[in-house]
Order: C-alpha cells, then structure tokens, then sequence
C-alpha cells in the first residue's frame, strides 16, 4: 500500500527503510511473513517527523502570505542632498499607500557600499551610480542656485558675476574636503575658492545659516523654494551654471527578479512619483 501510494515498487521502499534505518543506526520496523508494524522507536520517529512537516507547511503557508503583502522595514541610503530634496515627502506618500511598511534610512555625504549596508535601495548621483550588479532607474535632476538674505547683501553688497564673490563668506556643501564654486562664464569656467568660508556636510545647516545672514549659500532649488518665495532669501547670479549645472539622480537597487514586494512596490511609486508633471520639474531652479 505504501508503495502504490509513493508511486514507487516495493522493493524500492524497503531498501529506502533499509537505508533509513541504518542512517538511524535502529530499527524502525518489526518485520515479519504476513505483517510489517512499527516498533516503539518508529513510532516517536514517526510523530517526530509528522511534527516537523506540519511546521514546514504553516512555514511555507507563513512566506507565501508575506510575500503576497506589503510589508516590513526598507532600508533607504541615499546622499545628504536629496534628503533636502523631497525625499520625506515621497516617503510619506508611500507609507500612506503601505502603511504595513516601515522605513530604516541611512544617510551618507559621497559614496556608500550598497551590498555591505544591506540595503534594499539607494537614492544616488549618476556619476556616482555606476555598478555592474544594480539596476538604475533615473528619477529627476536637482538644480544647486546661489542664494542670500537681503539682510546679508544689504550689508555687504549684491554681487553681479562670480568674480564679485570674491570677499564675500561663502556657506557650502562639501563632501568633507574643501573645493571652489565653478561657475560657466563667457571665457569658460571660473572657479570661487571657498577659502575661510564655513564648509560642511549638511546642507539644512547652510540653509539656517543662510536665513540667518551668515553669507551667500550653493543650495538646492527645492530646499529654498519656499525661502524665496517669502522673500527670506534671494537668488543671485541667474545666469550662470554652476558645478556642471544640474545633477542627476537614480533609484538603485539589486535585481529585478524575485524582489520583495515592498522593494518592487516601493521602486513603482517612486518612479511613478517623479513622472508626474509637478515632480518632473520640482528640483529645478526657482526663477
């Protein structure tokens, strides 16, 4: 009977017993001419066994409604820059779709290892982006404008071009070394070195020190829209590309078979997001 049930001939299934048994180094079954029964020790062994696919199948039964909900924490990196750039308010819009969905976000200044971090996805600058092994999905671009207060330039003057910077406290973003503000001019590029200015990694603190009239700030548009709007700072020098004009930034992440899904929805909306007219367009320059 055992036989016709596994689909398998019956000396087949007696040399598998045989094979167990002396894998178990026991015996599993009492044999005689007209009878086969299981000894005391099959029977735990048995029990034992039943036990264990019973937990397989509500293991498996487990995954299987996991994988089909979105659920869990995400593991976010991605660049100081695009924190200040909308990110909170993709994420939230997310969270409202999938609010199973937990966010862990690790922010970084220049690069990070994507597979050492353990991340699920990493906002990043395409020319920071390159990987043999991640998918890249382009999102947006994210335009970096001078701006100050009127306070500040009423004190110390509106500069015109990028040589009437010179003099001036410049507040900017670097990636932990010092570097020049290079500006597109007629005969080429300019450069304006930062030198005592205040530098750092942090560009919601260059933001603050800006509306408080510490100097002139290289900030992205999206970050001081509002800003100037309200007329708290004001945008100088609108005719000149700086470092490279803008800075294209892409979703990575490994795959594209068999991601979670709360990695594929996430990707969906994200992409989905930035494709709609007023995001397309949100991280360029405020005129």
């Amino acid at each position: 009977m055992a036989a016709r049930h596994l689909g398998m001939s019956g000396a087949a299934v007696t040399r598998c017993v045989g094979m167990l048994e002396a894998h178990m180094n026991t015996r599993l079954l009492n044999r005689n001419t007209r009878s086969l029964s299981l000894t005391e020790i099959g029977k735990d062994y048995l029990k034992g066994c039943r036990s264990l696919i019973e937990q397989l199948d509500e293991l498996e039964s487990s995954l299987l409604q996991a994988s089909r909900e979105v659920r869990g924490t995400l593991r976010v990196a991605t660049p100081m820059d695009f924190v200040a750039s909308g990110l909170a308010e993709l994420l939230a819009g997310y969270q409202a779709v999938h609010p199973r969905v937990d966010f862990d976000v690790t922010t970084f200044d220049t690069r990070i290892d994507f597979v050492e971090g353990g991340f699920d996805v990493c906002f990043s600058e395409d020319r920071h982006s390159a990987s043999s092994t991640l998918v890249s999905r382009h999102l947006t671009v994210v335009e970096e404008i001078v701006v100050a207060s009127p306070t500040y330039l009423g004190r110390r003057g509106t500069p015109t071009d990028p040589p009437s910077l010179v003099g001036h406290c410049l507040l900017a973003i670097t990636g932990g070394a010092t570097r020049a503000w290079e500006f597109a001019v007629a005969s080429g590029v300019y450069r304006v070195g930062l030198g005592s200015s205040m530098t750092t990694t942090n560009s919601l603190l260059v933001r603050e020190a800006a509306l408080n009239h510490m100097g002139i700030a290289l900030l992205p548009a999206s970050l001081v829209r509002e800003d100037i709007r309200s007329g708290a700072l004001v945008r100088l020098l609108q005719k000149f590309e700086v470092n490279g004009g803008p800075r294209h930034f892409s979703l990575l992440y490994s795959g594209p078979s068999n991601l979670p899904r709360k990695v594929r929805t996430f990707i969906d909306y994200t992409v989905a997001h930035y494709r709609t007219p007023e995001n397309a367009v949100s991280l360029r320059a405020v005129a």
